[in-house]
């Protein structure tokens, strides 16, 4: 059993782990970033090409599904090749994928750029990777670094989504899609410098721990090793009760919100670049949120945060249709605030639950938990723009994705527990995993 030792005050952020979850957020916040750019689009793509929101609903479904089925495999690749490898070459193909993107003139060239490349090379970089980095460099404070790696994605919305939206008002859609390779090209690297596979390669323990850990021999076979891993978790009942649950949460979250919250409030006569500053400031309290559930995730039940996160999500979606108008008033920020602080912290339970279930293979089998999350994601996104386009509002879609959200509190609290001596599938559950 390894043991665990607290860490000096002085010396607790000097640990190298410290400056390589620093180095996987940037990574994180750089492909977060991409993510909300199909809600920009929309506007220019239909006035330009003459695009339906549906069409452009599809390439983001398409991003979306390769989003999450990219993850657990990046994740194996990891194991096989270095964290380090994956993350340089995943920003490259996102830098790729935008800008062949600028030089489309058909919808299927916006799938094939916009929701395969990109798709492909963000999802290598999805809250799998995060899970990846927190499983190999600390033994403590895993609930809180796994808060703030999820909280990446998010932070690079609201960083760039201003200045992106800004960029695409005044200068077009071009420029703003060149802004995003550029910062992707430029991430890779610092990456090179500062990531590194394992605390071993610097003769370093992870954080928290006593004894040295030394590094594991490559796994061979990284696909395999996904697919073995989706295999053994999908024989447990738990593993269809959070992903079901995970599906919901994606469809109200990434697949209507950040695809389909700027168009429908300007269907209310808000400004594109209005609604753009809300979707900022979502992502601003959703940093809080998602750090401070992963503080609570250190010390409560991961079932029942999950359930009450999905409850008060459902009752917000219920609500936004009646707070939709063409000015910004103190029940939408009310809103805004509640929501971003919901947003992703169903991230560090979920991640809790698979490493406690599934132990040395929690990272994996999360990443095909995610790939469920980007199915509800997808089908949101593209069910929400065909509604949109079928009956002129949104407002059906929020209600139902609301109630759904109750469905997922109730799938949360039935995820059963593992016993201290039960091994998980494929793997005992190691000491450092149940902490």
């Amino acid at each position: 059993m390894d043991a665990v030792t607290p860490q000096s005050h002085s010396g607790r952020f000097a640990h190298r782990a410290w400056w390589v979850a620093a180095a996987a957020l940037l990574a994180i916040v750089v492909a977060g970033a991409f993510s909300t750019m199909p809600g920009l689009l929309a506007g220019p793509l239909h006035g330009e090409f003459g695009w339906s929101r549906g069409s452009v609903g599809l390439a983001a479904s398409v991003n979306m599904v390769l989003y999450g089925l990219t993850a657990p495999f990046a994740a194996a690749l990891m194991d096989r090749f270095g964290i380090r490898r994956v993350v340089a070459v995943a920003l490259l193909v996102i830098a790729s994928g935008a800008g062949l993107t600028t030089l489309m003139t058909t919808a299927w060239q916006f799938t094939l750029y916009w929701g395969m490349l990109v798709g492909l090379g963000t999802g290598s970089m999805a809250t799998a990777f995060g899970a990846t980095v927190t499983q190999r460099w600390f033994v403590r404070r895993r609930g809180l670094v796994t808060g703030l790696l999820a909280s990446g994605s998010v932070f690079g919305q609201m960083v760039f989504l201003p200045v992106l939206s800004r960029i695409v008002e005044h200068h077009g859609w071009r420029p703003s899609l060149v802004t995003l390779a550029l910062a992707a090209c430029a991430t890779v690297p610092l990456m090179w410098l500062v990531l590194r596979d394992h605390p071993a390669d610097v003769g370093r323990e992870p954080y928290g721990a006593v004894r040295h850990v030394p590094r594991p021999s490559p796994a061979a076979g990284a696909a395999r090793r996904a697919v073995a891993v989706l295999r053994e978790a999908a024989r447990t009942g738990p593993f269809w009760l959070m992903a079901g649950a995970y599906a919901i949460c994606g469809a109200s979250t990434n697949g209507i919100m950040w695809t389909h919250f700027t168009p429908a409030a300007h269907d209310h006569g808000m400004p594109a670049t209005t609604a753009s500053s809300l979707l900022a400031a979502i992502g601003v309290f959703n940093v809080v949120g998602t750090v401070a559930s992963g503080w609570a995730t250190d010390r409560r039940d991961p079932r029942r945060l999950l359930a009450l996160f999905f409850a008060l999500r459902g009752l917000l979606l219920m609500f936004l249709p009646l707070l939709m108008s063409a000015t910004v008033q103190p029940s939408m920020m009310a809103f805004v605030v509640a929501f971003g602080l919901l947003d992703l912290a169903t991230v560090p339970p979920v991640v809790a639950l698979c490493r406690e279930l599934y132990g040395d293979a929690g990272a994996v089998a999360f990443g095909w938990v995610g790939a469920a999350h980007q199915a509800g994601a997808a089908t949101a996104a593209y069910g929400g723009g065909a509604a949109r386009d079928s009956f002129g509002t949104y407002s059906p879609v929020w209600v139902a994705l609301g109630a759904l959200c109750a469905g997922a509190a109730l799938l949360s609290l039935l995820v059963g527990r593992v016993a201290p001596a039960e091994p998980a599938p494929g793997r005992g559950l190691t000491a450092a995993d149940r902490l």
